[in-house]
């Protein structure tokens, strides 16, 4: 059995999802939300906060390995600032346990969970409602996105 965090990283909003992959080839959801820090807080305090709550999870699921969504391409610099400071935190967290992480872009995402490198959200969202057999689709969409993230970890890692 092979547990799975997958995390889509920002500043505002950092989405998180655990999966588990069975002996039997299942996947299934253990956990998914969002670390969202409060907008008016001064930046090294909400990277504080989430490096915290990145802690957190990482001792509560004790997961086997780590996948991060790559930053790809933004058009808004500071968005892609942003995003990349959220990417340090979250990748010292996993380096502090000593955790191997793999990164994937979110084309890459895409292709390994809809089957389409250009799959819209909506697609991506009931193939991983599908995948981890989901009553209805996983909300918020940044939770959705990391359990996209760690379906695509646990579908293409070499054990």
């Amino acid at each position: 059995m092979t547990l799975a965090l997958g995390i889509d990283p920002g500043t505002a909003t950092t989405g998180y999802g655990v999966v588990r992959l069975t002996p039997e080839g299942i996947l299934e959801v253990v956990a998914h939300g969002v670390i969202i820090t409060p907008p008016h807080a001064p930046a090294h305090q909400r990277l504080l906060m989430l490096f915290t709550d990145i802690n957190d999870l990482i001792a509560l699921h004790k997961p086997d390995t780590y996948a991060v969504e790559r930053l790809f391409f933004q058009r808004n610099v500071s968005t892609a600032i942003a995003v990349g400071q959220a990417r340090g935190v979250v990748l010292l967290a996993i380096a502090r346990v000593g955790g191997e992480v793999a990164e994937y872009t979110p084309n890459e995402v895409k292709q390994a969970v809809a089957g389409y490198g250009a799959a819209d959200k909506r697609q991506v969202q009931e193939m991983v409602r599908t995948l981890l057999n989901l009553p209805e689709l996983p909300r918020p969409d940044d939770a959705a996105d990391a359990l996209a993230i760690a379906i695509t970890h646990l579908h293409t890692r070499r054990d």
